[in-house]
């Protein structure tokens, strides 16, 4: 089959803590994301957010409906937004094709049937969540992004974000998806820290060397964890959860959220000197 599944379901935080290497890898991380020739799902249950990879070679790939999602069509109830991580390729949407080149994301509303992922060399992360209203697939570049530069070099989180869902770009029913990258000499996110209660997020590290990796921090601010994450890999982070991570060189993330309130500010910030 070119369609794979598999599901997580949610682990509250009492559970987490008391969680091995082992155990915290196989309940929060996707090590498997993309596969040649292959559509693959990781459906959560938190907020209902799927995470995916799709890998066309020689021919496009068709967006499958899987069984978790309970629907004839994968997006009968749901929105998408496919991020190219790859070379230029071509998403066609209900017959129409969108180009999407390096970083382009492309925004798919609910209700469409027909969903085909093609382009030798393209990569596309896949992040969809429920809807409730469908709108027009909409094409998102870098370019056209709200850029915050924030952090500094003396604390090593020189930082740009990228909020591609924006108040300008795209409306969307709860998908918000952006992305950050560095500074040369900036290894931390997100720090200070914060947990957002109301939604859950989704991490892709890319841009990573072979031999590097980041040590991304989980877990409640007084009860931390972490875990090992190399190149192309992504960690489900739960709403209780702080995410915050260093990296051993250079590299980029996609973030994702899902949840109830889409406001970018709403946060719980953590002091640096609450973390243990």
């Amino acid at each position: 089959m070119s369609t794979e599944f598999d599901i997580r379901f949610a682990i509250d935080p009492i559970s987490a803590a008391g969680m091995g290497t082992g155990e915290l890898r196989e309940n929060f991380l996707i090590d498997d994301l993309f596969v040649a020739g292959q559509v693959r799902w990781t459906y959560t249950h938190y907020d209902r957010m799927a995470v995916g990879g799709a890998v066309p070679e020689a021919g496009a790939l068709v967006l499958e409906t899987i069984k978790p999602t309970g629907t004839a069509n994968f997006l009968d109830r749901r929105e998408l937004i496919a991020v190219n991580i790859g070379a230029a390729g071509t998403i066609t949407v209900d017959g129409v094709d969108h180009a999407v080149g390096l970083r382009d994301m492309l925004y798919v509303g609910m209700g469409a049937k027909d969903v085909r992922f093609a382009g030798n060399g393209a990569k596309y992360y896949l992040l969809s969540a429920p809807a409730h209203a469908s709108h027009p697939t909409t094409l998102l570049q870098q370019s056209g992004a709200k850029r915050l530069d924030m952090g500094s070099s003396t604390t090593a989180n020189e930082r740009s974000i990228y909020q591609y869902v924006n108040a300008d770009s795209v409306k969307t029913c709860q998908l918000v998806v952006g992305l950050t990258q560095f500074a040369p000499g900036s290894v931390w996110n997100t720090m200070p820290a914060h947990v957002h209660d109301r939604r859950m997020e989704a991490y892709l590290y890319f841009d990573l060397q072979p031999d590097a990796f980041v040590m991304h921090l989980m877990g409640e601010p007084d009860e931390t964890r972490h875990l090992i994450v190399r190149n192309e890999q992504a960690i489900i982070s739960p709403p209780w959860s702080i995410h915050s991570g260093a990296g051993t060189g250079a590299y980029t993330f996609i973030w994702a959220m899902a949840g109830d309130n889409i406001d970018y500010t709403d946060v719980e910030k953590v002091g640096m000197d609450e973390l243990r």
